[in-house]
């Protein structure tokens, strides 16, 4: 009795611990539908463990934009654009590294680790642009953040799908090892790049006066700014530094991939890091997240989507079990909030 006391009291004051037992939960239930019928424990484990790789390494990306997208939040804004500025940053990363008759820097007499130094500098730079435009429009422009992004949503895709029309730039081979080299025989340098940017932005977080400032901002913007909290820079930088991280999850898809589909790539990676945030415990008023609850958060997306396979529902499902998931996250803020 004590211990189902202590439980429900820390279920309901700790938005950490109940999304870390949530994955617990997920976890056992995925591990039941990945079944027992093996022939040894370590072909079980093999299994198990080859799993879990592929569902890391497939929701990187996503992992990678819902760090930048938890800053987004707690500052009180929303980023609706992700998915096609991603498909933007990596248009014109390949358009630079094309090998072909067409490619850019190629054309310039620049080859090899060269070119694809500066086309990862120059897809970074262009997503931070596009991230500081989108805080140009929300602090200068005075556009709500749903509007913003709305609008360069829109923008970003159909002007990248007007320009690349009937071109498909060739991806050298060497620039997918970026992605794809293999470490103990495995693919986990997207989980590498991963962890590594979840380590920077957990630090950045709680470390640094820019952290504190994003939460005071999200927090009561008129208190910050009698505080001396420059508001609309800390805004502008958020949407500057989601830019960056959608960039550097475009450049591992052309990476991992080889190409893109101009029309569908990205397409619902808005949805999918802001529902990573919401699980993971950021609340949607702004004010409060946690970067760690951002990662969890992701993870009990992916391994739902997993479990979902495993156990055969239809993928045009998937989605309705991850708006319930959502919807359920946001309801106990509300009566957390109560509380």
């Amino acid at each position: 009795m004590n211990m189902m006391r202590w439980f429900k009291r820390r279920w309901s004051s700790s938005p950490l611990f109940s999304t870390g037992a949530a994955l617990v939960v997920m976890i056992v239930l995925q591990t039941l539908a990945l079944g027992f019928g093996f022939s040894s424990a370590g072909e079980w484990l093999n299994r198990w463990v080859m799993n879990w790789l592929n569902i890391l390494r497939n929701n990187a990306g996503i992992g990678i934009i819902a760090l930048g997208m938890t800053f987004v939040i707690i500052s009180g804004g929303i980023d609706l654009a992700v998915g096609s500025t991603l498909v933007a940053v990596g248009a014109m990363v390949m358009v630079l590294i094309d090998t072909g008759p067409r490619g850019v820097l190629l054309g310039l007499g620049i080859s090899g680790v060269s070119a694809y130094i500066i086309g990862i500098i120059a897809g970074i730079i262009m997503g931070g642009m596009l991230g500081e435009l989108t805080g140009i429009l929300v602090t200068r422009g005075k556009l709500p953040p749903f509007i913003a992004t709305l609008g360069t949503m829109k923008i970003c895709r159909s002007v990248t799908q007007h320009f690349m029309q009937g071109y498909t730039p060739s991806v050298p081979k060497p620039f997918l090892q970026i992605a794809s080299l293999k470490v103990g025989g495995q693919l986990i340098m997207p989980i590498v790049y991963w962890m590594v940017c979840a380590v920077i932005f957990y630090v950045v977080s709680k470390r640094t006066a820019f952290g504190r400032h994003v939460i005071a901002v999200g927090s009561n913007e008129r208190a910050a700014r009698l505080s001396g909290v420059n508001v609309q820079r800390v805004k502008r930088m958020v949407y500057t530094l989601m830019g960056v991280m959608v960039a550097v999850s475009a450049i591992l898809q052309v990476s991992r991939i080889g190409s893109m589909d101009y029309a569908n790539a990205g397409s619902g990676n808005e949805m999918d890091a802001i529902s990573a945030v919401i699980v993971g415990g950021t609340s949607m008023s702004g004010g409060r997240g946690f970067i760690l609850g951002t990662v969890l958060g992701t993870l009990i997306i992916a391994v739902m989507n997993n479990l979902l396979n495993l156990v055969g529902v239809p993928p045009f499902l998937r989605e309705a079990f991850k708006g319930v998931i959502v919807i359920g996250a946001v309801l106990l803020q509300k009566r957390e909030a109560a509380s």
